[in-house]
């Protein structure tokens, strides 16, 4: 049997999921293994403006988190393409949240931007956009 060493896309694949599951499990030092820890990261999230740099990030995956008792992420990749030490996913995210007596179910755009340093993957910038029904 030979091994099929792992491809830079599958790698990516990879920590696109990380960052999901991390998400999902609303755990935050999962999500700072996956980010970088960079000035120049920024997220996005759907409806809302920039944050630039993992202070500003983390904060906002904190209050995310604290806000939602449960959370599912199901995802639906469109592309992944690898330029050098650069990759981005763009996918949809069919998202249920639960926040107290509240349920919503959406569907967001997402584009995640990854770089590679030393011997891994860390995510760059997350920008999702809401669909709209």
């Amino acid at each position: 049997m030979t091994h099929d060493p792992e491809t830079p896309q599958r790698s990516v694949l990879m920590i696109n999921n990380a960052f999901y599951r991390a998400f999902e499990k609303k755990n935050l030092e999962a999500m700072a293994e996956v980010w970088s820890q960079g000035s120049s990261c920024l997220c996005v999230h759907p409806g809302r403006q920039a944050l630039k740099g993992w202070a500003a990030i983390a904060e906002s995956w904190e209050q995310i988190f604290y806000n939602t008792d449960y959370i599912e992420i199901n995802t639906e990749v469109i592309t992944t393409e690898v330029y050098g030490d650069a990759a981005l996913v763009v996918l949809v995210e069919h998202v249920l949240q639960i926040s107290g007596q509240r349920r919503v179910e959406a569907q967001s755009m997402a584009t995640n931007v990854f770089e590679h340093l030393g011997s891994r993957w860390y995510l760059l910038h997350h920008h999702g956009s809401p669909v709209l029904a």
